[in-house]
């Protein structure tokens, strides 16, 4: 996987977070970073597929 790329995706995981964060907890859900870092390592595998579709188109 690119590095640069997994930066950029990154960015973009974090700027939604506080919104996916708040969804949770309105669910009852309450999660550290420690939590939620598997789920963001699964949303970069996502994202990255996705380019990759992309790319292909």
């Amino acid at each position: 996987m690119n590095q640069e790329l997994n930066m950029k995706f990154m960015q973009i995981a974090m700027k939604h977070l506080p919104e996916g964060k708040e969804l949770l907890e309105k669910k009852g859900m309450e999660l550290s970073m420690e939590d939620i870092q598997p789920m963001l390592n699964l949303l970069l595998k996502v994202m990255n597929d996705a380019y990759e579709l992309g790319k292909q188109d």
